[in-house]
């Protein structure tokens, strides 16, 4: 359990806010409670590891509108919804939506607790791959301009020769930009370009690399 994670509880229940704050207080967590979803996407701060519990059904932003809104601007917290009603409809959005866990009031503490505990392990995960595609962001970027045109054609299978007459350049110039491009990366072989060039979008859909 990581002990400095922060939940958001938010639910227009008072009750149901304070009880479970108690729980999860006692847990070990630090809790932040919120009345509506508007008033978590006023107050709540985003950048603390953590993540939401959500009631389904509130007046105003609901919850399924809430985890939209989120989406929308790449949110990395996990949402655990919780419901006073069992809702097929709902759930079947909401985790196709991304949700973590779907869970009926009254929620068990332990059945609480470990969905939370998933929806961590879900936070590290995601955090881990934003932070990687920074790093590989970084390292494109440093790339020059040529250096990046040939790397380009290179991940979409391209020649030497090919890319030398593609360029109006020589084969020997177009190995020293392979080269320095492929030194920046920290990349051996195309298949590792490629796989960075991938990761960042870089490969059109439906596009194949040639072998060699």
């Amino acid at each position: 359990m990581q002990a400095a994670a922060l939940i958001h509880v938010v639910d227009d229940d008072m009750s149901f806010r304070l009880a479970v704050a108690r729980l999860l207080r006692a847990a070990g967590y630090e809790v932040a409670l919120y009345e509506s979803g508007h008033h978590f996407l006023q107050r709540s701060s985003r950048t603390a590891a953590g993540c939401i519990v959500l009631d389904l059904n509130m007046s105003g932003l609901d919850g399924l509108e809430l985890q939209r809104q989120l989406n929308e601007v790449g949110s990395l917290l996990p949402i655990i919804f919780l419901t006073g009603r069992g809702d097929i409809p709902a759930s079947v959005t909401a985790i196709k939506s991304g949700a973590e866990d779907f869970l009926t009031k009254p929620v068990a503490k332990e059945a609480l607790l470990a969905a939370i505990e998933r929806a961590l392990a879900r936070y590290r995960e995601r955090q881990g791959r934003r932070e990687a595609l920074h790093s590989l962001r970084a390292r494109v970027s440093t790339l020059t301009p040529r250096e990046r045109e040939v790397f380009s054609l290179v991940v979409h299978g391209k020649l030497n020769k090919q890319i030398a007459f593609a360029l109006g350049t020589s084969e020997r110039t177009v190995k020293a930009h392979r080269h320095a491009a492929m030194e920046k990366l920290g990349v051996s072989s195309v298949a590792a370009a490629a796989s960075i060039a991938e990761r960042l979008g870089m490969l059109a859909d439906g596009e194949r690399r040639d072998d060699g």
